[in-house]
């Protein structure tokens, strides 16, 4: 059975559950706390399986993998059923490109440990941490909503099947709303995240209904 490394609200780890609910693969949640004693993911366990001391990592085959969207490749080229990248070149690369405006230019300025190095080191208050949070999705959805006006967007980021993209931008969605974002300006945005949640393996991946859900 794989074991996923996880933290319910991680949203790293929230993209790889999508991907194997969209897979259709079986695993088992090993929960890795990110706050508890400091944080889970810093104990010399997790560490000699990701020297990271991040989540997610996906213990598969006797391999441990991390790096979410190199998980979430590595199940797409090693198993079968629903891809999560397209077949043609073009659109493979337009998946990437907004999978990683999302996990790359959003998510690194937003993650837990930014903002406790923010709380902690630098003594920002919580209003100001608000506002950095806010800032660096706002300019990460304004690029996005701008390539979503795309002919090759429909129901999902590409087309009408959801894929890599769709496995980041959901969990994004879902912090912008934990700040109380007005998503209004992104309204491609907002409805592509609104059809994917009606779907089963955004459901099942969802951090509220994770064993480990506070």
């Amino acid at each position: 059975m794989r074991e996923l490394y996880s933290y319910f609200r991680s949203s790293a780890a929230y993209r790889v559950r999508i991907a194997l609910g969209i897979k259709g693969l079986d695993y088992r949640i090993v929960p890795i706390h990110l706050l508890n004693g400091g944080g889970e993911q810093h104990g010399a366990d997790y560490l000699r399986r990701n020297p990271e001391g991040l989540v997610p990592a996906l213990a598969d085959g006797g391999h441990v993998l991390t790096q979410s969207l190199a998980i979430m490749e590595y199940l797409d080229e090693a198993y079968a059923g629903a891809p999560l990248l397209p077949a043609d070149p073009l659109a493979r690369a337009r998946t990437r490109a907004l999978a990683l405006l999302i996990a790359c230019d959003i998510h690194p300025l937003n993650n837990l440990r930014v903002l406790r190095w923010l709380a902690h080191e630098m003594r920002v208050d919580k209003d100001v941490r608000d506002a950095w949070y806010r800032h660096w999705i706002e300019i990460g959805f304004q690029a996005l909503e701008a390539r979503l006006q795309s002919p090759d967007t429909g129901l999902c980021c590409h087309g009408d099947t959801p894929g890599m993209a769709d496995c980041c931008l959901v969990p994004q969605v879902y912090n912008a709303q934990r700040y109380d974002m007005d998503l209004s300006a992104y309204p491609t945005v907002a409805r592509i995240a609104a059809h994917c949640e009606t779907l089963p393996a955004f459901q099942a991946a969802h951090p509220d209904v994770q064993p480990d859900a506070a």
